[in-house]
């Protein structure tokens, strides 16, 4: 587990990483005007920024199958705060994976659409831009699918000062480290890591802090510098982890960085021990598209159909709403499915709160909510920073699925950040 001195450290080489590292994506982020405070209508206008399309496409793709499912319970259920019914317009824009154009839409949807609230997943490349839009015009914003160091001090935030109208909930770079450092522990390993980081937002987060967060276990890095995304030949990197001898991979790349490494990998005769990928290997389709190389990878695992959690909007289980997904689209469930279900509950749970749709109420209200979700409990209360709550995490390893209709299943084998999630293997070694 990383100690109090490690938080302390990443948390300062995080500032620095990260005010640089997204100070471009910042950039396009201006202040249009915005919209007056309140509104004197009965509809509550969302928007919902996502990647549907480019190479972050995988987070967004079960979001229209949400979007119409919450559109729906919406249109039957409205939204009552201060003995009036609020119904709900849910307008979605395409960030295209791209942070201008998210911010971009963002700005579209405050000034434009009118919204009284925007919301957006899909790591810093999303959340970041649009959350910097909606602070730059005063309306309310809920994100998550981004761990909150790069969301918050990416953005500026501080240990003490955080920010009028943005909020945030998922896990953080601590967390992932340590439900990592658990998988490794179950594998017999010379504890030498290799690292492959892309230069982006994450790659700037994660490897400024990993670091620290692994090394009071007896973990060392071997890091042979950020990538720019969209390489084609690994060969330098694999030779250096040959080198090194690095029985550990630690990966946080897209789906098609990830699948030319791993291919190259292999055809090179790298073999590490234990693979733990984050974001490339978070999406079954993903996980499908390796073949047989996608046997025994591990992942952090932010939400599955395992997850003992109920929706508080649609009555459904995790597994009740992986299963109405699965029947509808006839594709595999995804992380994001649940944090994209989980933002209307947030939503929800702060208008009734907050008693109207009126902007600065709802962020008043945002600012000590406590509430169950999909996802977990989301409490902004308890910190860790201001705007910020955690969420449940825990560790899996896909295998080939033993039955059913899908090619690969994911097996939670760590839980020590999830204790509501339970164990059901021991991490098995690559083969």
């Amino acid at each position: 587990m990383p100690s109090t001195t490690a938080s302390t450290r990443v948390r300062r080489s995080l500032a620095l990483a990260l005010t640089f590292g997204l100070a471009a994506s910042a950039a396009a982020c201006g202040d249009l005007g915005g919209a007056d405070t309140a509104s004197d209508s009965t509809t509550i206008k969302v928007g919902f920024v996502t990647p549907l399309t480019g190479n972050l496409a995988a987070f967004g793709a079960p979001d229209e199958w949400v979007v119409d499912q919450m559109q729906s319970y919406f249109d039957e259920n409205p939204i009552s705060a201060g003995g009036t019914d609020y119904d709900v317009q849910i307008i979605v824009k395409d960030s295209q994976s791209d942070p201008t154009r998210a911010a971009e839409v963002a700005g579209e949807l405050i000034n434009t659409d009118g919204v009284d609230v925007v919301m957006a997943h899909a790591t810093p490349d999303t959340t970041v831009p649009v959350s910097d839009q909606c602070e730059a015009n005063s309306t309310p914003c809920i994100t998550d699918d981004t761990p909150w160091q790069p969301w918050y001090y990416g953005r500026g935030g501080t240990d003490d000062q955080g920010f009028d109208w943005t909020y945030h909930f998922f896990w953080g770079l601590e967390d992932v480290a340590s439900t990592y450092e658990n998988m490794w522990d179950q594998v017999d390993t010379n504890k030498k890591v290799a690292a492959l980081w892309p230069n982006d937002a994450d790659g700037q987060a994660w490897s400024a802090a990993f670091p620290d967060l692994v090394k009071d276990g007896g973990y060392t890095l071997d890091d042979p510098g950020l990538f720019e995304s969209g390489t084609q030949d690994y060969s330098a990197q694999i030779a250096q982890f040959k080198k090194n001898g690095d029985d550990i991979l630690l990966a946080c790349v897209t789906p098609p960085d990830f699948a030319a490494f791993w291919q190259q990998a292999q055809q090179q005769g790298y073999t590490p021990k234990v693979a733990t990928v984050a974001r490339a290997i978070e999406f079954p389709a993903a996980v499908d598209a390796l073949g047989d190389g996608a046997d025994g990878l591990a992942t952090e695992v932010w939400w599955a159909p395992q997850y003992d959690t109920t929706s508080t909007l649609l009555g459904q289980s995790s597994q009740e709403f992986a299963d109405a997904y699965e029947a509808d689209t006839g594709n595999q469930w995804s992380m994001p499915l649940g944090f994209s279900e989980a933002l209307f509950e947030v939503l929800a749970a702060a208008v009734e709160e907050a008693g109207s749709n009126d902007k600065q109420a709802i962020v008043d209200a945002l600012s000590t909510l406590s509430t169950d979700t999909l996802v977990g409990p989301v409490d902004f209360t308890s910190g860790p920073v201001p705007n910020v709550a955690k969420t449940p995490l825990a560790g899996g390893q896909w295998s080939p699925a033993t039955d059913g209709d899908f090619t690969n299943q994911l097996t939670i084998v760590a839980n020590n950040d999830a204790p509501q999630v339970a164990v059901e293997a021991q991490l098995a070694a690559l083969k």
